[in-house]
């Protein structure tokens, strides 16, 4: 029997404001010391009140306008009750049957088509703290409260069961973690985890819609980890159909360094939450004036901007996803575009710039592990570069040579191409100097020139660059060989 995969995933994602989300506290708690950015609301004493972080609500509603949602007239906020230990009031402020934003959809492409994938909600609620899990020198296993991220503003925005593939889902979250970055809501970083997704996935039969026992995923931190645990999960599953296994409800989490999925729990019965109104925050009326002045600072989003690249710039579709795949990249070209001469089409400048930051810039980048607004080339930097080259100044060659000197010291292309002698040969009566030796020494070459095989032009070329260390014009190296050995 074949059986289809069915997949839906839940994000959530810690909001990029200023202050929790009913407290002053600072949000910002990553490089703090442990327990120092708390208060007694976000600490969960008896009898304090909580107030609504203003913005976090408006970003919440950015994202739900970006993803095609319909945003609430009415709002409230509830709470959650369960008892975990990483909840300081013993229950989760967050928002049950009147989300603010619900029914959108975002769109990925699937075996080469557009699909839309279902956006059954965008809500906010808070974050919890966070346990830290150690072992004392006598082997007892213990537990320690962090407080810091209680309080933290976190979206969750749950996606219908659309997905069909790790594929599908990797695609789903690459693009959602786009347009977060893009609106500027998040930072959205899986490593630190303001960025965190569980998936549910189950199986069915083929042409039948009676799914089986639907299995939560945790502990993915990265895209490669969701595929991979997808991966592994659905052939899990259709292994223990296949072979009439019965297969459970239940939580599993991810262990990368085995590559497979491990029970956690089971869920075989619905929690039971208690929802109820939260008493001490009053219910929100979000106005439509309020939800157009939002929208009308919503950004250019990804795929407008991919495809204002191709035609204002001309460049691929595969160039231009790729440089608006980021924020920060897609920033980065335009900031280097914006140093073009007047004198210069857009679409004359375009093309090696992208070549230089999907090429050697992405390399160095990913060797190094950092993002490219962390980088020591500025936009002009490199863009002066690109005008050496093209006028000569420098070949091909020694560009790598000094881009990745530039990359690692910050210092502009014409301090590097002064201090390291690599200005590019262009006159004629020295390139022709060198061509007399480079026929001189190797006669053999010119005779299998004469004699018609043209690769030995390519190996006269070589030795022409060999010898002046790259620095030749090799266009100009290659005319003056070929006129020098077609005369004589």
């Amino acid at each position: 029997m074949n059986f289809e995969t069915i997949i839906g995933l839940e994000v959530h994602t810690q909001l990029n404001t200023r202050s929790k989300m009913f407290c002053r506290c600072r949000a910002d708690y990553a490089n703090a010391t442990a327990n120092t950015y708390v208060c007694p609301v976000c600490l969960g004493m008896p009898g304090v009140l909580p107030t609504i972080n203003q913005p976090a609500v408006e970003y919440t509603i950015m994202t739900a306008l970006a993803l095609n949602c319909t945003v609430s007239a009415h709002t409230k906020f509830d709470r959650k009750n369960y008892p975990y230990p990483d909840l300081m009031k013993g229950y989760q402020v967050s928002q049950y049957d009147a989300p603010i934003g619900y029914h959108g959809w975002l769109t990925i492409y699937a075996n080469g088509q557009k699909k839309r994938v279902g956006i059954t909600r965008v809500h906010l609620e808070e974050d919890v703290a966070k346990l830290l899990h150690r072992t004392s020198p006598d082997g007892e296993a213990y537990s320690l409260v962090d407080v810091n991220r209680s309080g933290v503003p976190l979206m969750e925005i749950v996606g219908e069961p659309d997905l069909r593939s790790p594929e599908e889902a990797r695609e789903y979250l690459v693009k959602l973690h786009s347009i977060l970055r893009y609106l500027g809501v998040s930072t959205a970083n899986m490593e630190e985890g303001s960025f965190r997704c569980d998936a549910n996935i189950s199986i069915r039969p083929e042409s039948s819609t009676d799914l089986l026992a639907k299995v939560e995923v945790k502990n993915m931190n990265s895209f490669k980890a969701v595929y991979r645990a997808l991966e592994y999960e659905a052939e899990r599953q259709k292994k223990a159909a296949a072979e009439g296994k019965r297969l459970v409800q239940e939580t599993r989490g991810w262990v990368e360094e085995r590559g497979k999925t491990v029970s956690q729990r089971s869920k075989e019965y619905a929690h039971d939450y208690r929802y109820f109104p939260e008493p001490d925050l009053p219910p929100l009326v979000i106005s439509r004036d309020w939800v157009k002045k939002i929208r009308a600072k919503l950004p250019e989003l990804a795929e407008a901007r991919r495809d204002r690249f191709m035609a204002e710039y001309g460049l691929s579709l595969y160039d231009a996803k790729l440089l608006t795949g980021s924020i920060l990249t897609a920033d980065y070209f335009e900031a280097c575009m914006r140093r073009a001469p007047h004198s210069w089409s857009p679409k004359k400048s375009a093309k090696p710039v992208a070549n230089w930051i999907l090429g050697e810039f992405s390399r160095l980048l990913n060797d190094t592990n950092i993002e490219i607004d962390k980088r020591k080339i500025s936009p002009v930097v490199l863009f002066d570069l690109v005008q050496l080259i093209h006028e000569g100044s420098i070949s091909g060659t020694s560009a790598k040579l000094v881009f990745e000197e530039m990359f690692n010291t910050g210092k502009d292309a014409g301090t590097i191409i002064k201090e390291r002698g690599l200005k590019q040969i262009s006159d004629t009566a020295e390139i022709e100097e060198i061509i007399a030796q480079a026929i001189r020494g190797n006669p053999q070459a010119v005779a299998d020139y004469k004699a018609g095989k043209a690769e030995s032009l390519k190996f006269l070329v070589g030795q022409v660059m060999r010898a002046t260390r790259g620095r030749a014009n090799p266009k100009l190296a290659a005319q003056l060989l070929k006129k020098k050995l077609e005369k004589g």
